[in-house]
């Protein structure tokens, strides 16, 4: 384990950079420790520099400096008063989540009672039974350009998160810079996104602002697990690589590049935080003996992760890094991953290394997570849905060969796909079974794992789907292969034997046809088959590619998705035309039968509002898109009210 480093005393050290090579195997990214924040930092620079490239590290070199305080406006009042809260709250559905119990942002939040929304920079509480907006909070604005990810709901308190970017370059200044540009005004590292947490009080139904942390660094994900939420941030060094006309070749720009890297101090590495709300601003920065390191290098950037208690005032989340750099986030009630692919590199350097690092955090205890192993497997992978923990081992679905290679000439520009079995041996995660030659010539497109099996779905021209059994770690393997036209994205448990699928219907050559809803009966693993399927014509759905776009009701048995067509979306559609809303449909034991397209129609607009989420309280489906917030009765579709958001 890396241990604990004072933050005192960082001097410049010039390291000596090794080989730059294809990649670690499985478990050789080995944790190390120092003495002393000097060695911290010999350690980043050594590794920049052994990978820096005559263009940089990569396309965005430094983090977001902080803004300056948000002007927050205070609650406006509602055209409805908030309800008795110690009523027993009727049945809901929640946010789509891949792991039970462990909550996940998105733009709308319900407890059965309350409906929270963040659209438009406000965030509003609308109270179910009046029907009615109880209170507005305008989320302010700085200097810089905010985009809202989503939010963590846990009782009265909301944990917004949010994207911040520079809105303009600075006066007489541009952003970056490359060789051969000529004459100009200086350039200016690229400043890359920061994340503004907001804390909110929702009691009484008029939400109040609590207080603000920005955060030097891009947001990745976060988890809600009680009330206590772990929120990943991806940070990169704050280092100017200069735009050298003169530069004779790729060698003389990369030993500039590499002098910039030795005169760089930790406050160039370590991201930056600033605490606004109860008083004077509290800034700071990740301290260095919070710096976990594998011995291989792993990216230039650093992997944050903040633990916010969402009942008490936010703090400077407790930060703890490591150097790497990260893009998914899986998360169970004890344990965090988060996993990375290179995708970068200068031409000089060779290929990026086709595989992925996992990077382990144990979060079974309260307080800070603690970074406990590391490990690479051969591939990429596609989504957080591609990663499953289960009795202790850690299955990944990846697809060997970059996914734009794909379409690369040949047979799928030679793609091939697997599932991994990581075990954890002390401060490694080392490969205890695998099992290949899933798809060839194709990529994944969807994996779900429920318990000891996995189902994994490839594309290219045809949809295989394969079952793996992984009741031995040691020994998984294939077991069963459906070869259909089209594919699914995302797939959804809907009984032990049941599996639902939600992709695109496509032609004998790949051309796809619009959206498909497939039900699989998977009872028998080494015998899947598809039992029904529904087809909307030249449709697609936010539900392939987000699954908090996606509601499954099992008290009615009922799917919805959002779905925009260009044709008929049912039976009862208009014959031709765009058209618009959420699908629902019926799952019974072998069929899937059509119930109808609700949709947001607002009066003197002839095309419906496109809807964003979809959720169930009682016998009610509630719909939200940027105009507002729908009811409709479920067994009818008919509407029972209208809530706007504007």
């Amino acid at each position: 384990m890396a241990a604990a480093l004072a933050l005192s005393g960082c001097t410049t050290q010039h390291g000596t950079p090794g080989p730059v090579g294809p990649g670690p195997d499985p478990g050789q990214l080995r944790l190390v420790s120092f003495s002393s924040c000097t060695d911290t930092l010999r350690h980043l620079k050594g590794a920049a520099k052994a990978s820096v490239g005559p263009y940089g590290l990569g396309p965005s070199m430094i983090t977001v400096a902080l803004g300056a305080p948000p002007q927050v406006a205070g609650p406006e009042s509602g055209v409805g008063r908030a309800t008795d809260q110690t009523a027993p709250a009727p049945d809901h559905s929640g946010t789509n989540v891949h792991e039970a119990g462990m909550d996940e942002p998105d733009v709308v939040k319900t407890d059965g009672r309350r409906i929270v929304t963040i659209l438009n920079g406000r965030l509003q509480v609308v109270d179910v039974a009046a029907r009615a907006v109880t209170g507005t909070l305008d989320l302010g604005r700085s200097r810089l350009s905010v985009a809202a990810v989503g939010m963590l709901l846990a009782g009265d308190r909301a944990l917004v998160i949010e994207h911040e970017y520079p809105l303009a370059e600075p006066d007489g200044q541009r952003w970056g810079g490359l060789p051969e540009i000529g004459s100009g005004p200086v350039p200016v590292p690229i400043p890359a996104a920061g994340s503004r947490l907001t804390l909110v009080d929702l009691a009484g139904g008029q939400p109040r602002l609590v207080n603000t942390l920005h955060f030097e660094g891009r947001y990745l994900d976060a988890r809600l697990v009680g009330g206590t939420a772990r929120v990943v941030l991806s940070s990169q060094p704050k280092l100017l690589f200069p735009a050298v006309a003169s530069a004779r070749d790729d060698v003389d720009r990369i030993r500039r590049n590499q002098a910039v890297i030795d005169t760089s101090t930790a406050a160039d590495w370590l991201p930056g935080y600033r605490l606004e709300g109860g008083g004077s601003p509290v800034t700071g920065r990740v301290d260095c003996s919070r710096v976990n390191l594998p011995a291989h290098y792993a990216g230039s950037g650093l992997l944050t992760v903040l633990t916010i208690d969402l009942n008490t005032p936010l703090g400077t989340g407790d930060p703890v890094s490591v150097a790497a750099d990260g893009e998914i986030v899986y998360a169970t009630a004890s344990s965090l991953y988060v996993t990375n692919s290179p995708q970068w590199s200068w031409p000089g350097a060779g290929p990026a290394a086709d595989r992925t690092e996992v990077y382990q955090f144990d979060t079974g205890q309260s307080g800070p997570p603690r970074f406990v192993a590391s490990s690479s497997v051969p591939g990429w992978l596609l989504n957080q849905y591609s990663m499953s923990e289960y009795d202790g081992h850690l299955r990944l679905a990846t697809t060997s060969n970059p996914p734009w290679q794909e379409f690369a000439p040949g047979p799928g520009g030679g793609t091939e796909s697997q599932v991994t079995v990581l075990g954890r041996r002390g401060d490694r995660l080392v490969t205890v079974g695998t099992v290949g030659g899933l798809g060839r010539g194709e990529r994944i497109y969807a994996v779900r794992f429920i318990g000891p099996v996995g189902y994994v779905v490839t594309f290219r021209q045809v949809d295989p789907l394969y079952t793996v059994d992984l009741r031995d770690p040691a020994h998984p393997r294939l077991t069963g292969e459906l070869t259909m036209l089209g594919y699914s994205s995302y797939l959804h448990p809907i009984t032990d034997s049941r599996l639902l699928g939600v992709g695109q219907q496509a032609t004998a050559e790949g051309r796809t046809q619009g959206t498909q809803v497939s039900l699989f009966d998977v009872g028998d693993p080494a015998r899947p088959a598809r039992t029904a399927q529904y087809h909307a014509p030249l449709g697609h759905s936010d539900a392939e590619f987000d699954p908090h776009a996606f509601l499954y009701w099992p008290a009615t048995r009922t799917v919805v998705i959002p779905l925009q067509a260009y044709g008929p979306a049912t039976p009862s559609s208009r014959p031709s035309g765009f058209d618009t809303g959420v699908l629902l449909l019926t799952v019974e034991d072998r069929a899937l039968v059509p119930r109808g397209l609700v949709r947001q129609q607002l009066p003197g607009q002839q095309v419906p509002v496109p809807i964003q989420r979809s959720m169930m309280i009682g016998d009610t489906l509630w719909t939200l898109s940027a105009a507002g917030l729908q009811a409709n009765d479920v067994r009818t579709l008919r509407q029972t009210g209208w809530v706007p958001l504007t």
